[in-house]
């Protein structure tokens, strides 16, 4: 996590989305950070966010959504490609994009795949699934984009993490600015759990680097000890095996 900013629960996804963007992008450059890929699902998908993106990054990914002209694009593709991707078989294109931006060298990659209902689409006149992605990559082919795009799922887990680790789920204040702060110094900490626990996972052997906190707390912290008088002052004497000197070395 390297920027936050809090809002109203009941906002769209997309309100003030660019000012955000905006302010994360500057963050990192201030801090002599360059984004190479930005990669985002459909709720960047808007003409004020894509120019913030594009002009902060090299190359971006981001979810397209269909609408009525886009459909109509779609229709007309008459070569379609077919390739494997996580052993299930698609159909991919390639379009000119140009409904936010007539003078950018946009690129709009279509993949569809076969649905398992055999209900044609009043729009389409098929029974394929179309998904979409915005891009400004040219040089990599639709199996390429798509594949890179699709593994933005294995971030989400951050969230899940988040969510249920560290207690974004249920926020502990009614005052927005008290729980930015929350959320702020919760990621913080998570930053700092995810720099130690490789380092821990070397020498407690039933802790491994993907261990989730409560796993943590019962195989780390949880352990019986007391505070005993010796040699003239006081001792933490731990009632286990578990090697925690070697943690000091």
């Amino acid at each position: 996590m390297v920027y936050i900013e809090n809002r109203d629960g009941n906002a769209n996804v997309k309100t003030e989305q660019a000012q955000t963007l905006t302010n994360a992008y500057q963050l990192l450059a201030t801090n002599e950070l360059k984004v190479y890929r930005s990669r985002m699902d459909a709720g960047s998908y808007a003409k004020g966010i894509i120019e913030v993106v594009a002009a902060n990054s090299a190359l971006f990914y981001i979810r397209a959504n269909r609408c009525e002209s886009l459909t109509e694009r779609i229709g007309q593709i008459e070569k379609w490609e077919t390739v494997q991707i996580n052993f299930k078989e698609y159909q991919v294109a390639s379009l000119p994009f140009t409904q936010f931006f007539k003078d950018r060298n946009y690129r709009l990659v279509v993949m569809r795949e076969k649905s398992n209902d055999p209900q044609l689409d009043l729009f389409t006149g098929d029974n394929f699934i179309y998904r979409c992605i915005l891009t400004n990559d040219h040089e990599n082919s639709e199996k390429e984009i798509i594949e890179y795009y699709n593994q933005r799922g294995g971030s989400e887990i951050n969230f899940d993490i988040l969510n249920n680790d560290f207690g974004w789920k249920h926020l502990p204040c009614s005052d927005m600015e008290y729980n930015t702060v929350y959320l702020i110094m919760t990621a913080m900490i998570k930053n700092f759990y995810q720099y130690i626990l490789p380092k821990i996972s070397k020498v407690f052997k039933n802790i491994p680097p993907t261990t989730r906190l409560k796993r943590f707390i019962f195989r780390f912290i949880c352990v019986a000890a007391r505070w005993v008088y010796q040699n003239r002052g006081w001792k933490l004497k731990l009632y286990t095996d578990r090697p925690y000197e070697r943690l000091a070395a």
